[in-house]
């Protein structure tokens, strides 16, 4: 088993992060473009336990299927998804959120995974996929403080709700 850890701070109430991050197509804008991420579930998708999420991506030119499981949810405080289908024999995502002062949020992402293929899978994991997947989560961080930067958002949306940018 592999763990995958990191934080970060972001300038939002907790409320505006959860409320960012329970959008599953946000993820689309989080992901790296070399990964060619899709989300091939139908909108809309209501975020709760027991929601399921598909999604086509590739990596290394090779495209893949992979499925998620809404485990747990808990608004404004946490959720989990975990692999029902994909390139891992075990991927478990664990999504929290904190107070960090006004309009400052600590998030904190922890992934448990196991590589297939037993040692074979442990090669690639040394050799490429560790190190893909840092790229990744750093690239998250630099998308999430960019698309969450207060100064991003000035204009409010009509409903009262955030302006995202578009990237």
């Amino acid at each position: 088993m592999y763990i995958l850890e990191s934080e970060q701070i972001i300038e939002r109430s907790r409320g505006e992060t959860f409320a960012f991050f329970s959008d599953a197509f946000n993820l689309e804008r989080l992901t790296p473009p070399f990964l060619r991420f899709r989300i091939l579930s139908r909108p809309p998708i209501v975020m709760a336990a027991g929601t399921l999420l598909e999604y086509r991506l590739s990596l290394f030119g090779v495209s893949f299927y992979w499925k998620t499981l809404i485990e747990s949810w808990t608004p404004e405080e946490s959720f989990v998804d975990v692999q029902v289908k994909g390139p891992y024999s075990f991927w478990r995502h664990t999504h929290t959120f904190e107070d960090a002062g006004p309009d400052r949020t600590l998030m904190r992402d922890r992934v448990e995974y196991r590589m297939p293929a037993g040692v074979l899978g442990r090669i690639a994991r040394s050799a490429f996929i560790a190190r893909s997947l840092d790229d990744i989560f750093d690239y998250r961080a630099t998308m999430t403080a960019r698309l969450l930067a207060p100064s991003r958002d000035a204009a409010r949306t009509a409903g009262g709700g955030l302006a995202y940018p578009d990237i």
